[in-house]
């Protein structure tokens, strides 16, 4: 293995070298990713979102994958995704963790049903969430939002919430089997997520070979995107916003030195997190994830108070795009592909990577974890994409030319002025920071599936993970990102074949526990 990373650094090196006499290093590396590396890229990213033609439209076929795996979840489990919403949040709030607390369906006190006792795990109920959360509350939900609506019209978000409660159900099964399937290890640490409840879960139900073929294949796929989209395009996202601040202009900030500056901060700040575990990631994503969280939707709301003469014109726009006949049905099915997508490819719900955080929680019954799960893609594309929605098409940002983050800031701009744009980069950096610490530990756990448990192990990952931070800082990416997103999309492919298989065991806990805390509901 060592001789092979050998070779191929020596090889890089030499091809690099030779532009050395015109090219800065930065440029000379870009050349060899887009040369040498992006045709493989290029090939895997069109297999994983290949995509059909349909009245006029081009689905990807990872989306109808997701999508209907949402809406058969939803129906599989009669709507928990909104039945068990007053109990998530009782949860979170941790009314049941004193040891005894009696509790039922509905969450109000009754006798004989106990929970909230002491239980394996790391982390408390909020704090999984958080964690996951700060995994899927990225710059998706500033940039993506700006790019469906442009694509699909304001009509776009409501099929963008639709999809959102769909994804909740999803985010409940696998949730749910993470923690049920999970890993104790000698320390007490925890490891879960999709490797663990495609490998045990299908081992129990006489696929052992199946199970350990998807879970490896899941693990790889992991890893490939921790790098990749959870790190490097981060990095890269948040130095692009951060050296663009006037006040950095022409200096040497927006040159090389300045980007391996700042990801040389980036990166130190992931590994002072990170080392110390999941324990110290979540005492983070804890703090972070309701203050990041809380500056956007208070700026979001400062723009929609300030306009708030057009807001009942914009849910007019937003209902009428959503099912105007105008265009025909191919028109209308445009309009729902973009906001399905941006809700999907947004919480990430039936991608598995929640389920590594959420599997940590200290809990005995896994079914109160999934329930917990379900708030996850409401508050990221319910509630924060929403709000980045109606900004856009409240101040008619979307009618302009700009795209991307560029609309979503001028949008804030018609308030705030050119201060908006220092909101817009506290939210990226933090945003962009919080998605790191997460995926480096999907990533480890992904990691030590494949080569084990231990210090050594771990310490060979997070020095890596650290490393390609300040690479993506430094880096254009072009090709690289295509790549890790469809490594991180790819793992739907295996984790919902095993949800579709794992789904009665879940229906099962599920029954139980509602019949143990509410005997008289079914």
């Amino acid at each position: 293995m060592k001789r092979r990373l050998k070779i191929l650094w020596v090889m890089f090196l030499v091809s690099a070298s030779g532009h050395a006499h015109s090219m800065s290093t930065v440029e000379q590396i870009n050349e060899v990713i887009d040369n040498k590396v992006g045709p493989f890229t290029d090939a895997v990213a069109n297999f994983v979102f290949s995509d059909f033609e349909f009245y006029g439209n081009d689905v990807p076929f990872v989306l109808v994958w997701l999508v209907f795996a949402a809406l058969f979840f939803t129906l599989r489990f009669k709507f928990i995704n909104i039945r068990g919403v007053k109990y998530a949040v009782n949860l979170i709030r941790g009314k049941y963790d004193l040891p005894g607390e009696t509790i039922d369906w509905d969450g109000d006190e009754i006798k004989g049903a106990k929970v909230g006792h002491k239980a394996d795990g790391q982390v408390s109920h909020f704090q999984a969430l958080t964690t996951a959360l700060s995994g899927t509350v990225g710059l998706g939900n500033i940039s993506g939002v700006a790019i469906a609506i442009a694509a699909g019209g304001p009509g776009a978000t409501f099929w963008m919430i639709v999809a959102g409660f769909l994804g909740m159900t999803s985010k409940f099964v696998e949730c749910t089997l993470g923690v049920k399937y999970r890993k104790v290890n000698a320390d007490g640490s925890i490891s879960g997520g999709p490797m663990y409840y495609l490998s045990r879960g299908l081992k129990e139900m006489k696929l052992p070979m199946l199970g350990k073929v998807l879970a490896v294949l899941f693990a790889v796929m992991c890893i490939g995107g921790s790098f990749g989209g959870g790190n490097m395009y981060q990095a890269n996202q948040a130095k692009a916003q951060f050296v663009n601040l006037p006040i950095f202009e022409g200096t040497f900030m927006q040159e090389d030195g300045g980007a391996f500056l700042f990801g040389l901060i980036l990166a130190g700040a992931v590994a002072v997190v990170i080392i110390g575990g999941i324990k110290s990631i979540a005492k983070v994503t804890d703090k972070i994830v309701p203050f990041m969280c809380g500056v956007y939707l208070i700026a979001a709301l400062g723009v929609l108070g300030y306009h708030y003469v057009a807001i009942p014109e914009a849910f007019s726009k937003i209902i009428d795009g959503a099912f105007s006949a105008k265009a025909g049905f191919g028109g209308f099915l445009g309009v729902l592909i973009q906001g399905f997508r941006r809700a999907a490819f947004s919480n990430e719900a039936g991608i598995g990577s929640a389920a590594i955080a959420h599997s940590a929680v200290q809990t005995d019954k896994p079914i109160t974890e999934g329930l917990v799960a379900l708030l996850e893609p409401f508050i990221d594309t319910v509630v924060i994409c929403t709000m980045t929605a109606l900004v856009i098409i409240i101040t008619g940002a979307y009618q302009g030319e700009a795209q991307g983050v560029e609309m979503t800031a001028g949008a804030f701009e018609t308030v705030f002025g050119t201060f908006a744009v220092f909101i817009l980069t506290i939210a990226v950096v933090l945003f962009a920071f919080s998605t790191m610490i997460s995926w480096s530990y999907y990533g480890l756990k992904a990691w030590t599936y494949l080569f084990g448990e231990g210090m050594t192990s771990e310490v060979i990952y997070k020095v890596v993970f650290c490393l390609f931070a300040v690479i993506g800082a430094m880096l254009s990416l072009n090709k690289v990102v295509g790549f890790s997103d469809a490594m991180i999309f790819a793992m739907a492919f295996p984790n919902i074949i095993g949800l579709y298989l794992l789904s009665n065991k879940v229906n099962f806990d599920l029954k139980a526990f509602i019949k143990e805390v509410s005997p008289d509901k079914k």
